[in-house]
């Protein structure tokens, strides 16, 4: 990111903050925004209201301890959405977030592979699913990126990109200007 000069948002499991809080730090000074992406990564769409609230509260706490920032944005893991999760994210004050283009890093595809996924289906506001951890992600991301910045778009933080007041969500997580 550093060599392409741009800055991504990175949404952060409360289970890996406890593991890697120095590259957490690391990531939220080098000028990236760090989300929240639940606290343990279950399935939230089986949580009821109160375990859900707790699951986004305990990773923004955690982010919050390292970081000295609070999160305002939540993408649920496995990109499960329902009514409850929207409710218990705005009660904690989080603006739940889903992704436009699925890299599927988590399947192995290689640089190439992904680019075939990504290139074509951009659009202004695109937000772009990838992990940490994956077998080819951090190799792949200066190719990726610079054939983005080639086409003509800037990347920013999610937080960039978003409405963030007269919209609503909806059970997909999808985010509509009311």
């Amino acid at each position: 990111m550093k060599e392409n000069d741009c800055k991504i948002t990175f949404f952060v499991v409360g289970d890996w903050v406890d593991k890697y809080g120095d590259s957490v730090k690391k990531i939220s000074e080098a000028g990236h925004e760090i989300a929240n992406h639940s606290n343990t990564h279950p399935h939230v769409v089986n949580l009821n209201y109160q375990k859900n609230c707790e699951q986004i509260r305990e990773c923004c706490k955690k982010v919050e301890y390292i970081t000295g920032k609070k999160t305002t944005l939540y993408r649920g893991p496995y990109g499960e959405y329902n009514n409850t999760v929207i409710q218990a994210a705005k009660a904690e004050n989080h603006i739940t977030i889903q992704w436009s283009i699925d890299s599927l890093d988590y399947t192995g595809l290689n640089e190439q592979e992904m680019k075939e996924r990504i290139l074509p289906n951009l659009q202004n506001g695109s937000i772009i699913l990838m992990h940490n951890g994956t077998k080819y992600t951090a190799s792949s991301l200066n190719g990726i990126i610079k054939e983005i910045k080639q086409k003509g778009y800037v990347i920013v933080p999610v937080s960039d990109l978003i409405y963030k007041e007269n919209s609503s969500i909806d059970s997909n997580g999808v985010q509509h200007k009311e």
